[in-house]
């Protein structure tokens, strides 16, 4: 089981790369495989007061310096066509967020990269609509396709999981994550910008792991509560390790991978 994690945003250089190190060597204790994830551009924040980030151009050197410095692979999203050549440059998972997981053009230009391909479930599609998706990206010329599980829309603001979606996905032979952070998430809650519920992140985290997923993905950051960007769903940075002990025993457990 691989994890995926970072803080949600490139906030700025020496946050990235204290989190970067400090996953690193527990990962590598742990021996779990680790990607590095931070956005460059926050584009789907609910006000447009909030934080969004300080631009491709600064956000792709900082990835570019943890990619080096760490020797760890780098994952971020893309917004627009026309972010995903220069962004497919620089790291090694190029990333879909789940509410554009139906956009056509995106997906395809992703595809036509030579990079991998994390494509985000929306919280509005059944999972097994997640073959589309897959087959747009993988049309276009890329076969390293990820698929990732963050939740289901229930009522206007809370997300539930539903574990089954882990099993679905998983038939069709392509690596699945499951996203513990988002998964709590409550869009909007917090007067202009998103609410979370961490206190289920531990529980849906066996809950998966025990169903069986390939990868996990974390927003973590050393100080949640001053977050520049969902602070209210990550992980305290020195909980990481309880955590992701927690996940090996389930998962070495009960998890399976896909064959």
């Amino acid at each position: 089981m691989a994890l995926i994690a970072g803080p949600c945003a490139i906030e700025s250089e020496s946050l990235c790369m204290s989190v970067a190190e400090h996953l690193k060597t527990i990962c590598g204790e742990l021996n779990i495989p680790y990607v590095f994830k931070a956005s460059f551009d926050k584009a789907n924040r609910t006000s447009a007061k909030s934080f969004r980030g300080h631009g491709l151009q600064h956000g792709l050197d900082v990835l570019r310096k943890v990619k080096e410095q760490f020797g760890v692979p780098v994952l971020t999203d893309v917004h627009e066509t026309g972010q995903v050549a220069p962004v497919a440059e620089v790291v090694d998972i190029l990333q879909i967020p789940a509410f554009l997981c139906r956009q056509t053009d995106l997906l395809v230009e992703c595809g036509s990269q030579a990079r991998a391909v994390n494509i985000k479930k929306g919280q509005f599609l059944a999972a097994d609509d997640m073959g589309f998706a897959v087959e747009k990206v993988t049309q276009a010329g890329t076969q390293d396709v990820l698929m990732t599980e963050r939740g289901v829309l229930f009522g206007y603001r809370d997300l539930v999981v539903d574990m089954r979606n882990l099993v679905i996905m998983r038939s069709t032979g392509y690596p699945v994550i499951f996203d513990a952070t988002h998964s709590v998430q409550q869009m909007g809650a917090a007067g202009g910008s998103s609410g979370g519920l961490p206190a289920f992140i531990p529980p849906q985290v066996r809950g998966a792991a025990a169903v069986g997923i390939d990868a996990l993905f974390i927003e973590t950051h050393p100080d949640p509560d001053n977050a520049l960007s969902d602070g209210s769903n990550m992980v305290p940075l020195d909980r990481m390790r309880d955590l992701l002990q927690m996940t090996l025993q389930v998962h070495s457990t009960h998890g399976t991978t896909v064959s």
